[in-house]
Parts: C-alpha cells; sequence; structure tokens
C-alpha cells in the first residue's frame, strides 16, 4: 500500500456515513493499546471558533518551545492538515505508516464484533490519537471535536481542561433543535474535576453547563464572570485575579476573534504548572501573530474568504466587514452545503447589495436551482473572480460560506489550480 491507497482506503469509508457514538473508537483503541491514555490535552467544543482557538493555544505552547499536536476539522488544503505538530502537517511516511497499522484492526470490528464498520472520521481520529499517543508523542495536543462532544469520536480521552466557544444552532438533525440540547452534547465532554472554560451569554446554554459541571466536581471559568476581556481585536486587555494583559492586539479581526483568544488565555493560564515556559508577555505575543487560514483572511488587499456556514458565523462575518472595512464596496459570492440555513444566512448578507450565489464541486453542495430567488446566481466561482481584473481601487471581494467551498477557491487563487481534493 501506498500513500495514496491509504487515503483512498480512508475516503472509502465516507460510504458508512456519520455514525454518533464512540463503542466502535474503544475497541479499536483498546486493540492498539489505548494510545490515547498517554495524550496529554485540551479538548475543544463548540459551534464556531474553534478553529481559531485551537490555532491561538497552539501558538501560545509551540512558540514557547513546546511540542504541540493539533487535530481539525475540515482541512482546508491538504487532508494531512487534520493531524499536525507545531503547525506541520504529518509527513506521508508517518501518514502511511499509521494506516498500515490501523487498517487491518479497523476491518477486523465488524467481523469479530457486533459493531458496524467505522467511519471516516473514526479512523482519522483513531490515527491521531495513536500518532500524539505513541508513535510521535507530542508534549500537549489540542484536539478540536468533530461533531457535537458527548457522542463524538474525539471523546475517549481524559483532558487537562476543556473549551467551549460560542454554541449556535447548526447539524440540528443529529445534536437537536435548541441551544439547550445542543449545549448537552457540547458539554458532554467534560470529565471528573477537569477545568471548564466557555463563553456564552445564553442563559440556556449556562444552565446546562453548570449543571454538568456541578455533576463532573468541574471548576468554571466563565467568560466576562470569572475572566473579562475588554476592547476590540485591535487591542483589548484581559483580567483574572492578578493577572493582567493589557493592549492585546490580534492578527485577526472581529470580536468574535476577542472571545476565541480570551478563551486560550484563560486556559494557558489556568495550565501553567504543567507549562511553565508559557508567560504573560509570550502570551500577548503569540496571539499578535496568530492566523487561521480561511478565517477572515485576506488573499490580495481586494479578496477576503471566511468559512462562514451558518447564522452565527455569517454575523460575526457581516460585524467584521462593517467595523473594518466600512469605506469599502463590498462584492460578495457565497455558497453553502445542502444542510445550511441558506435563507437566515443570505438574509443577513443582504446587508450589502452585491451578493451573488454559486455551486461548487462537493457531493452535497446546494445546487444553483435550490438557493432562494433574488439574488444573482453564476456557474461558478471562476466565472466571478473575472470582474475582479476591472476593480476599482475601493471594491472588497468576498468569498464565503462552507468551508468546503472556501478551500476550493483558497486553492485556486493561491495556485492557479482547481484539482484540489481533501
Amino acid at each position: 500500500m501506498n500513500y495514496n491507497e491509504a487515503v483512498s482506503w480512508i475516503h472509502g469509508r465516507l460510504r458508512f456515513g456519520i455514525k454518533p457514538g464512540i463503542k466502535r473508537m474503544k475497541w479499536v483503541l483498546n486493540e492498539l493499546g489505548n494510545p490515547q491514555n498517554s495524550v496529554k490535552g485540551i479538548h475543544v467544543v463548540g459551534t464556531n471558533g474553534k478553529g481559531s482557538t485551537v490555532n491561538y493555544l497552539k501558538d501560545i505552547f509551540s512558540d514557547t518551545g513546546y511540542k504541540v499536536g493539533t487535530f481539525v476539522s475540515p482541512a482546508l488544503e491538504n487532508f494531512r492538515e487534520r493531524i499536525s505538530i507545531n503547525g506541520q502537517m504529518i509527513p506521508e511516511a508517518d501518514f502511511l505508516q499509521l494506516v498500515t497499522i490501523v487498517k487491518p484492526i479497523v476491518e477486523r470490528l465488524p467481523k469479530e464484533t457486533d459493531l458496524e464498520n467505522a467511519t471516516e472520521f473514526e479512523v482519522i481520529t483513531v490515527l491521531m490519537f495513536l500518532y500524539f499517543g505513541k508513535i510521535n508523542p507530542v508534549d500537549i495536543a489540542i484536539i478540536e471535536a468533530g461533531l457535537g462532544g458527548l457522542h463524538d469520536s474525539t471523546n475517549v480521552f481524559n483532558p487537562l481542561a476543556v473549551i467551549a466557544t460560542s454554541i449556535g444552532l447548526d447539524h440540528q438533525k443529529i445534536l437537536g433543535e435548541s441551544y439547550h440540547e445542543i449545549a448537552q452534547h457540547k458539554v458532554g465532554v467534560l470529565k471528573d474535576k477537569v477545568p471548564f472554560i466557555f463563553a456564552s451569554e445564553l442563559p440556556e446554554v449556562k444552565t446546562v453547563f453548570y449543571q454538568k459541571a456541578k455533576e463532573t466536581n468541574s471548576p468554571v471559568f466563565e467568560l466576562n464572570k470569572d475572566f473579562k476581556a475588554f476592547g476590540t481585536s485591535d487591542a483589548f486587555d484581559f483580567s483574572w485575579k492578578n493577572h493582567s494583559l493589557t493592549n492585546i492586539s490580534l492578527a485577526m479581526n472581529g470580536q468574535h476573534q476577542v472571545n476565541n483568544a480570551s478563551l486560550a488565555i484563560m486556559t494557558s493560564l489556568l495550565l501553567k504548572d504543567y507549562y511553565p515556559n508559557v508567560t504573560e508577555k509570550s502570551i500577548k505575543k503569540s496571539l499578535s501573530n496568530s492566523k487561521w487560514a480561511g478565517r477572515t483572511e485576506l488573499i490580495k488587499n481586494n479578496i477576503l474568504i471566511d468559512g462562514a456556514h451558518n447564522n452565527e458565523s455569517v454575523s460575526a462575518l457581516v460585524s467584521v466587514l462593517k467595523e473594518h472595512y466600512k469605506d469599502r464596496r463590498i462584492h460578495i459570492l457565497f455558497a453553502a452545503i445542502d444542510t445550511k440555513p441558506v435563507d437566515g444566512m443570505l438574509k443577513q448578507l443582504s446587508v450589502f447589495e452585491d451578493i451573488t450565489v454559486t455551486s461548487f464541486k462537493f457531493y452535497n453542495a446546494l445546487t444553483l436551482d435550490a438557493y432562494p430567488s433574488g439574488y444573482q446566481r453564476v456557474i461558478d466561482y471562476q466565472t466571478w473572480l473575472q470582474q475582479i481584473k476591472t476593480a476599482k481601487a475601493n471594491d472588497l471581494f468576498v468569498i464565503t460560506g462552507s468551508l468546503y467551498f472556501i478551500s476550493q477557491v483558497r486553492h485556486f487563487l493561491m495556485t492557479g489550480n482547481d484539482n484540489l481534493e481533501i
């Protein structure tokens, strides 16, 4: 088996769909000697902001000399980005080694148990735990949950801390229709006495979080209650007990990034006994340079891409554009997958006059004729990009929607070809 065959084998497991539950994970990991038990890490759950928060933490710890593993999804440029160490995706040789070990065990699963076949995401998660726990051990792993939390494939290790970023209405067919139900899934990863750091202004979410923390005897740290952040992404102050970081400047714009960065700061300070190299000064420096591809990312002076893939993240994007690009004429290209609240997302974006919708190469991309009426349509993003050739100085072209969509556009803008396969 070569590398391409290994990737094809994993992608082939997409046919098994999404299957919430961790019994299959536990069986496979047990056959591997339970490498997840050797992983020291932070578990990041939430609806929006997980990727940015993971990235902030990665930079905070790696900048001070620690070996930091990260696990994120989806990938933006290369499938192997999902499993990275200090920002460098896993090498092909290491990836192939992992698949060679794991494949025969995964294929034994439905034959030797009454369990179903492992899914694609489960296999990728197993590879990550094997890599960070045994093959290439890290000082700390920052692990982003895939879907929900309680029944998510990542919910098989005992973290040093759990972070919950913002909670929004997404994946409701699986997680539930209300904030209350979704919050229950997210906080379901919390283990006994593990610190819980979160940011939410929704009373129904807070009620669920505090109830679960009481059950697990977990100390709770709530943004703007136990620790505070004042200001904007250009300059904000953070405070907790005797800790005070002032005039923090973020490389990523938006008030939501202040929240994400504050969660990362709080968690870093809580873990300082384990990682003494991290200081208030180093945290501030790391945050000033930390960028996450595909999140309000300026590809060129007049092209911005952002993976705003639900109502809450679209709201954050609109705020950024209004605050930081109010002197620009905004042109928006939008594409989504067929499980998203497209009407609401487009309604929010309608504060900008020039909105165009399109479709893209993905198995459940929304087709052009499925979009609500009243919006300009274009056959593909490359056709839409042609107008940039005659743009005026104050034009800003914003590509947003599904992360799968913006990854394809970003790849084309960076390389000039559209053959991205992740």
